[in-house]
């Protein structure tokens, strides 16, 4: 397509008509999301690989680059810049993406491809009663990403998140649903906490006759307000296990490359393999945080209730008990993954209460249990849990369920049983 130096409408207008994207159990229309603060209303969503290619005519996500597509409509009568820096740090100016395309088509047509990338951009000034919309470029996140979009004006700084997600049809949450799990009762605060003692210490395998993993984390919260709460904190959502996704993982394992969405084995609770999982992962595959979440048949206060399991992998290992051939070794202190998710949901203000739960007895270093695959754990025996909120709330605010507690403390590396 042709486009004219500043002829901008001729391309955004291909955006404007919504997709129909794979949801959570269901389909949905994840073309926008629109937030309206103060008088701005700020619309956004991440194009897909397939979508900015065919908007900007060649593969960004070759490049590592993926485009956020916004709208600003300034409904005050004063100006409002987009800061695009909030956005993030490290996103790419129209000129820098489009250098690294410079010899696509052997040279030529460059400055046509430079004016276009250009005019896709997102302004940052947005004037009086005036709407803009455009795009962002920031390095590639597969899966999704929580966007947030600072516009600051007047005298006021609006700032609107976003959950963002991007399947490629091996998500884990591309087949999440949570419709199909019957719930036998809603639950008052006191009685879910005389529920959870009910509940399985540890994971299963598929049989059930082996224990895995401890179950040491609940969160409280509406699927898509803790899928948003996880993605907020850095938490990345993770690749089924599937032919693709496991030669994908073998060869970053074998040749040292970062995969980010990598998959989870699966472990079971409640006669089911996890419904979602996530990770914290660092560019080498073999150290990540992850997290399995299983949604219970139950809710309390008319609000989903998130059984939960979470560790640090520190590196991998061959075995036979994986049907990928490779495990992840764990760090034995899984109490510090759980006081991780805490402190992460505590610094982006999303948890309104939190407090602990007796699940088990205390396991020592010196008499360590044993996961799945044969990784040593210890722990003080309690479980998270945790009340998401929809609005921010401020740690001071934060209230304490002042449920369960060790006397003994958490306990740490080398900690033996007390006499």
């Amino acid at each position: 397509m042709t486009m004219r130096s500043g002829d901008r409408s001729t391309v955004l207008s291909r955006l404007e008509d919504p997709l129909e994207l794979v949801g959570i159990g269901s389909k949905e229309s994840a073309s926008v999301q629109t937030k309206t603060v103060s008088g701005v209303a700020v619309s956004a969503r991440v194009l897909t690989d397939a979508e900015a290619r065919s908007v900007y005519g060649v593969n960004l996500a070759g490049k590592g680059i993926q485009a956020v597509w916004m709208r600003v409509a300034n409904k005050t009568s004063a100006e409002q810049w987009m800061l695009a820096a909030h956005l993030d740090p490290d996103y790419f100016t129209a000129d820098e993406a489009a250098h690294e395309f410079r010899y696509h088509h052997g040279g030529f047509g460059f400055s046509a491809m430079q004016q276009r990338f250009r005019d896709l951009s997102m302004r940052a000034r947005i004037g009086a009663r005036e709407t803009l919309e455009g795009h962002v470029l920031v390095p590639r996140k597969e899966g999704g990403r929580f966007v947030e979009i600072t516009v600051n004006g007047s005298g006021i700084v609006r700032r609107f998140g976003f959950p963002l997600r991007t399947p490629d049809g091996h998500f884990d949450f591309e087949r999440m649903d949570v419709a199909a799990h019957s719930q036998t009762a809603n639950l008052t605060r006191a009685q879910l906490r005389d529920r959870l003692k009910k509940i399985p210490a540890t994971t299963k395998n598929a049989a059930a006759s082996a224990d895995g993993d401890p179950l040491n984390l609940v969160i409280v919260g509406e699927t898509p307000l803790m899928m948003s709460s996880m993605s907020e904190c850095g938490w990345s959502f993770t690749h089924r296990i599937d032919g693709t996704t496991v030669r994908r993982m073998i060869s970053a394992a074998l040749r040292g490359n970062p995969y980010l969405t990598a998959p989870v084995s699966s472990l079971y609770v409640f006669g089911r393999k996890q419904d979602v999982a996530f990770q914290r992962a660092r560019s080498n595959l073999s150290q990540r945080n992850h997290l399995r979440l299983w949604r219970a048949p139950f809710t309390v206060e008319s609000r989903p209730v998130w059984i939960g399991q979470v560790s640090r992998d520190i590196g991998i290992r061959l075995t036979s008990k994986s049907p990928t051939l490779t495990t992840h070794v764990i760090d034995p202190m899984v109490d510090e993954s759980r006081q991780f998710v805490l402190e992460s949901l505590l610094y982006r203000f999303r948890i309104s209460h939190f407090g602990f739960s007796r699940a088990t007895a205390p396991v020592y270093p010196s008499q360590p249990e044993q996961n799945l695959t044969g990784d040593n754990y210890f722990t003080d025996g309690l479980r998270l849990v945790v009340f998401l909120s929809q609005s921010p709330v401020s740690s001071e605010k934060v209230k304490n369920l002042g449920w369960d507690h060790t006397k003994q403390g958490p306990i740490e590396f080398g900690q033996s049983r007390p006499n």
